[in-house]
C-alpha cells in the first residue's frame, strides 16, 4: 500500500528548512531576471530603434523559447549531475547570458543581446527543470502547491522589484529621452543619444554577472540535499505504474505540458505585455513602464491567498479550477473597459494566474517515479508559450483591436486550463489504476 513520504524524505530535521530557504533564494532570482523582460520591451524598442511593437517583443520570443529548446537536454544534463550540480550549472550559464546581453546592448547590437537573453533562458530552462521538481517531491506531493506558493511569493516579489530597478537605472527620464530623439536634427546625433542611452543597461548586467557567478559556488557549498525522484515521487503500487517504462505512457503529462504553454502565454501576457498594452490608450511612458509590477503584485497577493487555502479548505484542482474561471471574467472586463480601468483588469490577471503553475506542476508529474525528471522537462517546454502567444499578441495588434486580440488569446486559453484543472489531469490515471487492480487480482 503506498502512502504518502515523510516530508522530509531525504533530509534531515533543520535541513528540511534550510532546503526550502535555498530553493526560495532561486525562485527569487528566476523571478528578478525574468520580469525584467516586461521593462527591457521599453528598453529595446527605444534604445535599437525599432519600428514595431513585434520586434521589440523579440525579448520575450528568444528568452522563453530556450525552454522548448533546452528542457529536454536539461532533463538528460540532470540525469548525470544530479539535481544540486544542475542548479549551480543552470546558474552559471545565466551568468555568461547577462555578460552577453549587457556587452551587446551596450554596442547596440541587437541580434546578438537577444542571444544573449537566448542564453540567460537556457540556464533558467536547466535551473527550473531541478528546482520544480525538487519543491514538488520534497514533502507530499499533495501539498506541493503549497510550497510552490511559497516559492511564487519569492519569484513574484522579486518580479514586483525588477520593474522598478529596471526603471530607476535604465529608463529613468526616458520621456524625456524621447522628446531628445524626436528633436534630434541630424542622424548622427540621434545615434549618439540612443548609445548614451544603451549604455545605461551594461553596469546593471555586469553587476548581475557576478551574482550570479557567486549563487553558483553557494549551492555547490551547501549542504542541499539530493532528491532521488525514483523512490520519493513512486507511483502507487495499485496503479500498475511499475509497468511503464515511457513518458508516453502518462498522457496528464503531456496535457499538462499543453496547460503549461497556455497558462504561461497568458501569465507573460498580463506582465510583460501590460506596458504596450496600456500604451494602446495612449498612456504615457512614463507610466507603462511600472505597470508590470501592478501584475506581480497581484500574484503575490494571488500567491498567499493559495497557501492560506490550499489543501486546508480547497484542492490543488478545485484551485486551479477558480482561477482559470476568474481569468475568463477578468479578460472580459478588460476588453468591455478602457483607459486605466482596462488596464486595472489586466493586472488583475495576475491574481487569476497565480496558483496556476503551484497547481498544474504537481497534478502533472504525480507518480511518474524514475520518469520525474523527463516529465518535468516537458513541462519545462510548455514556457515557450511566454515566447509564442505574447508574440502573436503584437503581431496581430497591428491590423486587429489591440483589446480584442487580447481576448481572442486569453479567454480559449484559460478554458483550457478549467479542462485540465477538472479532467485534463486525471486522463490516463484511471486506465492504469485499472490495469494495477487486474494485476494484483491475477495474482
Amino acid at each position: 500500500m503506498h502512502t504518502p513520504h515523510d516530508p522530509h524524505a531525504g533530509t534531515a530535521g533543520s535541513s528540511y528548512l534550510g532546503s526550502i530557504v535555498i530553493i526560495g533564494v532561486l525562485f527569487f532570482i528566476f523571478g528578478f531576471v525574468t520580469w525584467i523582460n516586461g521593462p527591457l520591451i521599453t528598453f529595446v524598442k527605444l534604445a535599437f530603434d525599432l519600428d514595431t511593437d513585434a520586434k521589440a517583443f523579440l525579448v520575450t520570443f528568444s528568452f522563453y523559447m530556450a525552454y522548448f529548446c533546452l528542457a529536454l537536454p536539461s532533463s538528460w544534463v540532470l540525469e548525470r549531475t544530479g539535481m544540486k550540480k544542475g542548479m549551480a550549472l543552470g546558474l552559471l550559464v545565466m551568468a555568461l547570458g547577462s555578460f552577453i546581453f549587457g556587452t551587446f546592448a551596450t554596442e547596440r547590437h541587437y541580434p546578438l543581446a537577444l542571444t544573449g537573453l537566448f542564453v540567460i533562458g537556457c540556464g533558467l530552462a536547466l535551473l527550473q527543470t531541478a528546482s520544480n521538481p525538487y519543491i514538488s517531491i520534497i514533502g507530499p506531493i499533495e501539498t506541493a502547491a503549497r510550497r510552490i506558493g511559497f516559492m511564487g511569493i519569492c519569484n513574484k516579489v522579486a518580479g514586483v522589484l525588477s520593474p522598478f530597478v529596471v526603471g530607476s537605472l535604465i529608463l529613468h527620464g526616458v520621456g524625456e529621452l524621447e522628446t531628445r530623439v524626436a528633436a534630434a536634427t541630424s542622424t548622427v546625433e540621434r545615434e549618439a543619444i540612443l548609445t548614451e542611452f544603451a549604455a545605461k543597461v551594461y553596469t546593471p548586467y555586469l553587476v548581475m554577472t557576478g551574482i550570479l557567478v557567486l549563487l553558483a559556488i553557494w549551492i555547490l557549498r551547501s549542504r542541499l540535499p539530493e532528491i532521488r525522484s525514483a523512490e520519493v515521487n513512486a507511483p502507487p503500487a495499485s496503479t500498475g505504474g511499475t509497468q511503464r517504462t515511457s513518458i508516453f505512457q502518462f498522457p496528464h503529462v503531456w496535457l499538462g505540458a499543453l496547460c503549461i504553454f497556455v497558462y504561461v502565454g497568458v501569465e507573460v501576457l498580463a506582465g510583460d505585455a501590460i506596458g504596450t498594452y496600456g500604451k494602446g490608450f495612449h498612456l504615457p511612458t512614463e507610466q507603462t513602464r511600472f505597470f508590470t509590477s501592478y501584475t506581480l503584485f497581484a500574484m503575490v497577493i494571488g500567491y498567499i491567498a493559495g497557501i492560506l487555502v490550499i489543501p486546508r479548505l480547497v484542492s490543488q484542482e478545485q484551485a486551479l479550477a477558480g482561477s482559470a474561471v476568474l481569468g475568463v471574467i477578468f479578460s472580459v472586463a478588460a476588453y468591455l473597459t478602457t483607459g486605466k480601468v482596462s488596464v486595472g483588469f489586466v493586472a488583475a490577471l495576475g491574481l487569476a494566474n497565480a496558483m496556476m503553475w503551484p497547481a498544474i506542476f504537481p497534478l502533472a508529474i504525480q507518480n511518474l517515479g524514475r520518469l520525474t525528471e523527463r516529465g518535468s522537462a516537458l513541462l519545462i517546454m510548455g514556457i515557450a508559450g511566454g515566447a509564442i502567444l505574447p508574440y502573436l499578441f503584437a503581431l496581430l495588434k497591428e491590423h486587429f483591436d489591440f483589446q480584442a486580440v487580447f481576448l481572442a488569446i486569453t479567454v480559449p486559453c484559460y478554458l483550457y486550463v478549467l479542462f485540465y484543472a477538472t479532467r485534463g489531469h486525471r486522463v490516463g490515471q484511471k486506465e492504469a489504476a485499472a490495469r494495477g487492480a487486474s494485476a494484483l487480482q491475477q495474482a
